[in-house]
């Protein structure tokens, strides 16, 4: 799935059959961080067009904005009865 230029970060199941894969490639000769999502099912198995590319020069700010979100603001507030 990748060649000398690409480095498979790693990958998060989104759901069955569906996966988020994160990887280093480089695109039009530019290195970044690429997150799309690929798929496995009977009709179609490969990367989607869903996703996007960080590149290498707005990684840091990029880290930055993840690294800011609070697992707090993640957790889903339990139902009141």
């Amino acid at each position: 799935m990748t060649n000398s230029n690409e480095i498979d970060v790693g990958k998060i199941n989104k759901r069955e059959g569906t996966d988020v894969v994160i990887r280093i490639d480089a695109f039009g000769g530019k290195k970044g961080v690429t997150i799309r999502e690929f798929v496995t099912s009977e009709k179609y198995t490969g990367f989607t067009k869903a996703g996007t590319r960080i590149p290498a020069d707005k990684f840091l700010e990029f880290r930055e904005l993840v690294n800011s979100i609070s697992l707090d603001d993640l957790r889903e507030e339990k139902k009141k009865e």
